[in-house]
């Protein structure tokens, strides 16, 4: 479904809607009772990167500029979602560290009324040169993208990357000061990575290793041709989290890594997300495993996505958008309110393990 027109607070379906779904602005709350205050922006569709999982070799089309939200709109926008109950936000891309300013914009979203928390997805090539700049603007939790060790194949999944620009991101973070610092591993079969020397990571410093389910996300006719090539999404190629921690426990051992052992949720490096979290004897960091396909979490999903071109969307496997943009520009704050309220009471029960979207990863916001 392409993104709906834009609302105004005229629209009485959306206000029946709304009321329908018991939402209250001291506490945003979906039509199944699930608590949302967790809002993922997207500043950018653009990288530096091409990693295989999320866009096609020849990168997608970028929106021009005037299609992305500008700063000013975006902190409207979280405005208004703290007012109904945001009280988290994650700034994605694309890469966002190519957004010029960011650090700034991390700042004025900080500030507002109800905001708990800022963080950043990153691929960490860039951190050496504004890891200090956004922990000084507030930022304190960093997710860095990094899916090998090995310096070919870390090339060869994000088509021309270079790791020791990665690694050195990572150190940068830790230099800035910010905590905690996780490890994002997007697992696939054909990539046969060496999943150990990545959970090595977190014997010495408190680095948190979290394994991620790859999910079908794209292949639809916007993402730069239609149907699934060889660096899409497969069923053969996806790998179960079970089968990711079985690895972990047998070759760990066989290492010299000691035993995988669960870790309580006291003692997991505080989140906003789904992954379950483990730890090898005496290792200062922690594993994690996220597994929205072999065990799905829509159950305790907590969170909507606002796309760098102005789209609101409930759902990381839906094309259901919302269009915020619109509102932003030729509408009212009552009516950005309204359309929260409508993503809100639209949010689906369930991604009932959908394959394919229209966008890619990408385009959306990781």
């Amino acid at each position: 479904m392409r993104a709906r027109p834009g609302w105004d607070v005229d629209d009485s379906d959306l206000v029946e809607r709304s009321l329908r779904a018991g939402l209250s602005a001291a506490m945003a709350t979906d039509a199944f009772g699930r608590r949302i205050d967790y809002l993922r922006i997207s500043v950018t569709d653009r990288c530096n990167l091409r990693c295989v999982y999320c866009m096609p070799g020849g990168g997608v089309a970028w929106r021009d500029q005037s299609e992305l939200l500008t700063f000013n709109e975006i902190v409207r926008f979280a405005a208004a979602a703290a007012d109904e109950g945001i009280s988290k936000i994650r700034l994605t891309g694309g890469e966002p560290l190519l957004r010029k300013g960011i650090a700034d914009l991390a700042r004025r979203l900080r500030a507002l009324n109800g905001v708990e928390s800022i963080a950043i997805t990153t691929n960490g090539t860039l951190l050496p040169r504004l890891a200090r700049d956004l922990a000084a603007a507030g930022i304190e939790r960093v997710n860095i993208s990094l899916d090998s060790l090995d310096p070919d194949a870390y090339s060869g999944v994000t088509r021309g990357g270079r790791l020791k620009n990665a690694l050195a991101g990572i150190d940068a973070a830790f230099a800035a000061g910010m905590r905690p610092i996780k490890i994002n591993v997007v697992v696939m079969r054909s990539l046969r990575q060496d999943l150990v020397s990545l959970a090595r990571l977190t014997r010495d410093r408190p680095v948190h290793v979290r394994f991620i389910e790859c999910m079908p996300i794209g292949g639809g006719d916007d993402c730069g041709g239609a149907g699934w090539g060889v660096d899409d999404w497969t069923e053969a190629n996806h790998v179960p989290s079970d089968e990711i921690l079985a690895r972990l426990a047998v070759e760990g051992a066989e290492a010299g890594l000691g035993e995988l052992e669960s870790v309580e949720p006291d003692d997991a490096p505080g989140g906003w997300g789904p992954a379950n979290y483990y730890r090898f004897e005496g290792a200062e960091g922690t594993i994690g495993v996220i597994s929205p396909l072999s065990h799905p979490f829509c159950s305790q999903c907590n969170r909507l996505r606002l796309t760098a071109d102005g789209n609101l969307r409930t759902c990381l496997f839906s094309d259901e958008d919302f269009d915020a943009r619109r509102v932003l520009r030729h509408g009212t704050e009552a009516g950005l309110h309204s359309l929260i309220h409508a993503a809100l009471a639209a949010k689906p029960e369930s991604h009932n393990l959908r394959i394919g979207t229209v966008r890619r990863m990408s385009q959306i916001g990781g």
